[in-house]
């Protein structure tokens, strides 16, 4: 009997497709990235009438983009009256609502896509407050995006002599992201 020729192990075919392999095909420059999380926002998140309610229309917006990177965005907000609770502070919806919105803002973020899922999971820890007037810096982060569910983690910060001060809220929020 002949013997058959010794066939190697063949190699797995492996096709990334962006989005749902969790790596984007070529990161996008900061600038970009900047321009689609301001986009996202004035078109997406504006859509809904919380956070236009929260953050401003988009020809009147409330919060000021500063930075972004792959997954990662940061913003400011002046807080005012509809922020706030009757005792004067912060509302935790408000917090809430803020790490929903920036969760969702951090996966457009990490390669640009244009839709970010549903929500999963989502929890917050109220650590200080803030008051009328004061400004407060969102920063929204990636920690995965996985071809079903996304994880990020949200930190609202009171803007104390132009820099970071207390702590106001952390959160994380895990999204339902698959195509």
């Amino acid at each position: 009997m002949p013997r058959q020729p010794r066939l190697e192990p063949e190699k797995p075919l492996v096709l990334e497709v962006g989005p749902l392999s969790g790596t984007p095909p070529t990161p996008a420059d900061d600038a970009t990235t900047l321009e689609h999380v301001m986009t996202y926002h004035s078109t997406r998140c504006c859509a809904s009438p919380i956070y236009a309610f929260l953050f401003g229309p988009p020809d009147a917006s409330l919060v000021r983009f500063t930075d972004a990177t792959r997954g990662k965005f940061t913003a400011r907000l002046t807080l005012s009256d509809q922020h706030m609770n009757s005792a004067g502070g912060i509302h935790g919806s408000v917090s809430a609502t803020i790490v929903d919105w920036a969760g969702g803002l951090a996966i457009a973020a990490w390669d640009l896509r244009s839709a970010t899922g549903v929500s999963v999971d989502i929890n917050i820890s109220y650590l200080s407050t803030a008051r009328v007037g004061d400004e407060v810096e969102i920063e929204g982060k990636v920690e995965r995006v996985g071809s079903n569910l996304a994880f990020t983690e949200v930190r609202i910060w009171k803007i104390s002599g132009g820099n970071r001060g207390a702590l106001v809220a952390s959160g994380r929020h895990t999204k339902f992201v698959k195509r």
